[in-house]
């Protein structure tokens, strides 16, 4: 099989996850939408209130507090500081509750990583 077709057909099935994983999850004041998303360099995390379309607080591993801690932005350490990062700032705006989007990704490794440490930290999935 030609690469393009294999990768064209991966993207396709990650498209298909994504949607269907969207459709049921929705964010709202009272529990906003804690989506992830990875890259190949850095993992970003965002909480967002579907019903306005707003995001009200988002961190990464391309920020400064993260960026000093770790030694690469991609990992499992570095998705753990994110996600007890990202519920220390929720906290302070008086979050206690989210819903999970995993955005497509299965549900480990980075993506488990930073679900397991925002539960950690105080937030309720």
């Amino acid at each position: 099989m030609d690469l393009t077709v294999m990768i064209k057909k991966k993207r396709k099935g990650f498209l298909k996850r994504h949607r269907r994983v969207r459709k049921k999850v929705s964010g709202t004041q009272e529990r906003p939408r804690l989506c992830v998303h990875r890259s190949l360099k850095y993992i970003y995390v965002q909480l967002v209130n579907d019903d306005t379309g707003v995001t009200i607080i988002s961190t990464s591993s391309a920020s400064p507090e993260i960026k000093d801690k770790v030694k690469s932005g991609k990992n499992i350490e570095a998705a753990k500081l994110i996600g007890s990062l990202i519920a220390q700032k929720a906290q302070a705006l008086g979050i206690k509750k989210i819903v999970f989007d995993r955005g497509g990704y299965k549900y480990h490794g980075r993506i488990k990583a930073v679900a397991e440490a925002a539960r950690e930290s105080g937030l309720e999935f």
